[in-house]
């Protein structure tokens, strides 16, 4: 479902006064202890022949890994700088340290539904820990993300100061039909922790993270998956079909054309559960429906030409056992299965995290359990922020081709006035990461920007591909997440079982 700030809304940013939020790490470009380029060496590189990579859905990195360092603390790992929720940095040390948890201007209380949320500097909405593990899905879309950015000037005019979560999130349950419960947006300011995402806390202690690490455009999913394979979006803003106007596919080039182009061997797996594939066999022209590249005309050819190249989860495990894992991978997210833990769009049928991150667990396990462990990296990322609150602004980014968004509707932000972030020139917000590799450096934290086209330079550089565009050739080759000469988990840890008894609820908070 689209769901925008209005013309009216948008209108009325202009005639409000600017706050003074100032929130830690606004418009920074590192962190403190910051790598430069790619701080690594690709002469080991050849050593990883299988690389696999998986986004899930609509997680901000301060909303799921913000808590990370008090998970380290907890559990003996060595303290180090990682730019996470302040309120649980430690008095001395690596910086950053401690400091007040983020809070932000809310809804207007003596406003409540069916008015809508009014900006409100006097209602501060203060970061918090979810107890369910299922919410409400805000919105991360065009004129979200922008208001997310500074709700009195989203157009970037001005260094961003990461005020309009709330005021976003809290607009769009109430423009919701029906509305949901949260109708102030308080679930934006949520976070969890070691106890709620304890596989995931685990695996980014033991391998390695990122936290500078951001989606590719400051809009929703399907232009964000579009960048993730082909490093644009072609100027696209929402998903192809919103308004008449739209090409019904992109015919820019994605990473798997490139791949079948070298020889390289490669596949995407999909999970047909609740898809409406019948099978097993299942048709490609069915599962090629479970995968953002049927947004690309390329596509077509897979159907057509390489029907092999698109398969069904169980695949992958046979894949595994067979010595037939392919040298790139993609998973796409679970949807249709209700387990790629995007925030619930209806309440009657809430999202569990927990049970996504179980189902990303048996991915990952099953590689590390396998003969492919020895020479194979999984990366696991997430699309976009989701609307959930993060205290680092998006960066600067080259854009990709030099096409400005062109599909934006009458009202949008952007349409009426102009500024940095109407164009694709700067990145969306900060994701989680996760390098888990035998390479992997332990317990690594890269302060490093880049954004999720940096997947696409991995695979370029490890297998001589020309760039697919000006964004991911601008991009770190990630190959600073490794030690070639003395990889540390050619026997991988054993990690702890994901929780799955969280609570999980959507009618009230936290």
């Amino acid at each position: 479902m689209r769901t925008v700030v209005t013309a009216k809304y948008a209108l009325a940013f202009c005639f409000l006064t600017s706050l003074t939020l100032a929130l830690c790490g606004c418009g920074t470009s590192n962190g403190t202890g910051a790598s430069s380029g790619s701080g690594g060496s690709t002469a080991g590189l050849s050593s990883i022949n299988h690389i696999i990579f998986l986004s899930q859905e609509n997680r901000s990195f301060d909303h799921y890994f913000g808590a990370l360092r008090e998970y380290w603390a907890q559990n003996g790992y060595p303290d180090q700088s990682y730019d996470g929720l302040p309120q649980f940095n430690p008095t001395s040390g690596a910086s950053p340290l401690a400091g007040p948890a983020p809070s932000i201007p809310g809804c207007d209380p003596s406003q409540p539904p069916p008015a809508d949320c009014a900006f409100d500097p006097n209602n501060s909405i203060t970061s918090y820990h979810l107890i369910t593990q299922c919410i409400e899905n805000p919105s991360p879309s065009w004129n979200e993300g922008h208001v997310d950015w500074d709700y009195n000037d989203p157009t970037g005019q001005s260094a961003a100061t990461l005020n309009g979560f709330v005021y976003t999130a809290g607009h769009d349950a109430r423009t919701n039909d029906p509305p949901y419960n949260d109708t102030d947006g308080i679930r934006a300011m949520g976070y969890y922790d070691g106890t709620d995402l304890n596989y995931y806390y685990f695996m980014a202690s033991n391998f390695a993270t990122s936290d500078r690490f951001f989606n590719p455009a400051m809009t929703r999913t399907h232009p964000n998956r579009e960048y993730l394979v082909a490093a644009t979006s072609g100027g696209y803003a929402y998903p192809e079909g919103t308004d008449a106007a739209d090409s019904k596919q992109l015919t820019q080039t994605t990473i798997f054309q490139e791949l079948q182009n070298a020889g390289i061997t490669w596949k995407i797996y999909v999970d047909p559960t609740n898809s409406g594939c019948a099978g097993p066999p299942y048709a490609a022209s069915c599962l090629i429906g479970l995968s953002y590249i049927q947004n690309f005309t390329f596509a077509n050819t897979i159907v057509s030409q390489y029907p092999q190249n698109i398969a069904p989860i169980s695949q992958y495990f046979t894949d595994l056992q067979n010595g037939t894992l392919p040298q790139v991978a993609q998973f796409e997210p679970a949807t249709d299965a209700g387990l790629d833990e995007h925030p619930t769009v209806d309440d009657s049928a809430p999202d569990n995290i927990q049970s996504g991150a179980a189902y990303v667990e048996s991915l990952i396990n099953a590689l590390m359990q396998s003969s492919y462990w020895k020479d194979s990296t999984f990366i696991l990322t997430w699309d976009e922020n989701g609307g959930l609150y993060d205290h680092v602004s998006p960066q600067p980014a080259v854009s990709p081709d030099g096409i400005k968004p062109v599909d934006l509707l009458p009202g949008d932000i952007c349409t009426t006035s102009t500024g940095p972030t109407c164009d694709f020139v700067y990145t969306g917000y900060r994701i989680p990461l996760i390098v888990v590799s035998p390479y992997t450096k332990k317990n690594y934290v890269s302060h490093t920007v880049m954004d999720a086209t940096a997947i696409l330079k991995l695979i370029e550089t490890r297998f001589n591909l020309p760039a697919l565009t000006k964004r991911d050739a601008a991009q770190p080759d990630m190959t600073e997440f490794f030690d070639f000469s003395s990889p540390p988990w050619m026997t991988p840890p054993t990690p702890p079982a994901q929780a799955t008894n969280g609570a999980c609820y959507v009618d009230h908070l936290p």
